[in-house]
């Protein structure tokens, strides 16, 4: 994968009990879990039961993976199995149902490994940029993005300023070196990656 030292260090960090790299693993490779569960159409409870599954798994084999730097195709293989093994239990107790019409195949969750991979290494950009970057950015592409007014005000920056510190802030994250191993194109669309897009004039 595009940050498989990374990957191999936090593991070696987690199964020395280190909290904060087991907490990142997590964090990281939680929503690829539940994307994963989401193509196989399980139900909320069927999702949790999963989720618990994999985590648990995880901690009874973290010291022995063969291949560390391997971490999301492991959990994405041991999602997938737990998935399977739920529809197979329900189509035994409910004789009416049925599998899904179309199963994930290894290209759908090889797109869910990139996609947390991805968002891990956005997150590690944003986090490197100065905290004035960092709050202007989360009011421009938030959930619920400020219009120029608003971020005028809470920012102390005249309205026709704050486009160009926009454009400043993104050409940095767009730099930043947690980011190089992915195309321009899949980080410099309008809202780089953040929920919310473009802010309101």
């Amino acid at each position: 994968m595009h940050d498989d030292q990374v990957v191999a260090a936090l593991v070696a960090r987690a199964a020395g009990q280190d909290q904060d790299a087991w907490n990142e693993i997590v964090e990281r490779y939680s929503p690829m879990v539940w994307g994963i569960c989401t193509r196989y159409r399980l139900s909320s409870q069927d999702i949790e039961d999963v989720n618990q599954s994999v985590w648990l798994r995880l901690v009874e084999h973290l010291g022995k993976l063969r291949e560390p730097a391997a971490l999301p195709g492991w959990l994405a293989t041991t999602t997938s199995r737990e998935c399977l093994r739920v529809l197979r239990a329900a189509r035994r107790y409910d004789r009416f149902s049925t599998a899904p019409d179309e199963l994930p195949d290894d290209r759908m969750i090889e797109d869910e490994i990139i996609a947390a991979e991805r968002n891990a290494a956005l997150r590690a950009a944003f986090a490197e940029l100065p905290p004035r970057c960092r709050q202007l950015l989360a009011m421009c592409m938030g959930e619920t993005s400020h219009s120029y007014a608003e971020i005028s005000v809470i920012l102390q920056i005249p309205v026709g300023s704050i486009g160009p510190q926009r454009g400043r802030c993104l050409e940095r994250l767009r730099r930043s070196s947690s980011l190089r191993a992915f195309t321009d194109d899949e980080i410099a669309g309008p809202s780089v990656g953040f929920p919310g897009g473009e802010p309101r004039a």
